[in-house]
């Protein structure tokens, strides 16, 4: 799949603002800092569209990127991070709960966690808590290049253990300097289109 243009983001906290055009669209989980912005700039081939922040915790929106005029890519708040307060927490969480609830449109979430690292207790609730809802989901596990090839065996075993994840629902590695997944996750979202 070819990127040819991408919209800057419709903005929403609440239904009413979110995008009426019923395109499919994708769901962009994950923890704070798991890289989400710089795997949307990768996904779409551009540089620093989606604002990668330094600070995590940055999201706060629902952030609509419609893609090639076909499709969306829903970025939402990330998860796990200690300095946003737990009412705020709470108000993502009940953000994101209402949009699983009502989209039809949803076809698949993408849901990201770090390769480098075992997952955490918060990415094995959320990939309960999207269970929960029969959602399509696809981990993507982001920074693969950072971990040596000697290494990989033992971490793709953690990941997998972890997450309780079978061979046909196994993780994608991504990587944004090898480019590494990409082409996967591209045919994923054109499977739906």
């Amino acid at each position: 799949m070819d990127i040819l243009s991408v919209d800057e983001p419709t903005i929403a906290v609440r239904v009413s603002q979110y995008p009426e055009d019923n395109r499919a669209e994708f769901l962009l989980v994950g923890r704070s800092n798991v890289g989400k912005s710089s795997f949307i700039n990768s996904l779409i081939e551009r540089k620093n569209f989606a604002r990668a922040s330094s600070k995590p915790g940055k999201t706060q929106t629902l952030n609509f990127y419609l893609v090639n005029k076909s499709f969306y890519l829903v970025d939402v708040p990330g998860y796990g991070y200690a300095a946003v307060n737990k009412e705020k927490q709470k108000k993502f969480g009940l953000m994101i709960e209402e949009y699983l609830k009502t989209r039809q449109n949803l076809k698949r979430v993408f849901m990201l966690i770090d390769y480098r690292h075992k997952p955490t207790e918060d990415d094995v609730l959320m990939y309960d808590f999207l269970k929960y809802y029969n959602l399509d989901i696809t981990i993507v596990a982001t920074k693969y290049d950072k971990i040596t090839k000697n290494n990989r065996f033992k971490q793709d075993k953690l990941i997998n253990e972890t997450l309780g994840l079978s061979e046909d629902n196994a993780f994608i590695p991504f990587s944004i300097i090898t480019k590494k997944g990409r082409t996967e996750i591209l045919d994923i979202i054109n499977s739906y289109l």
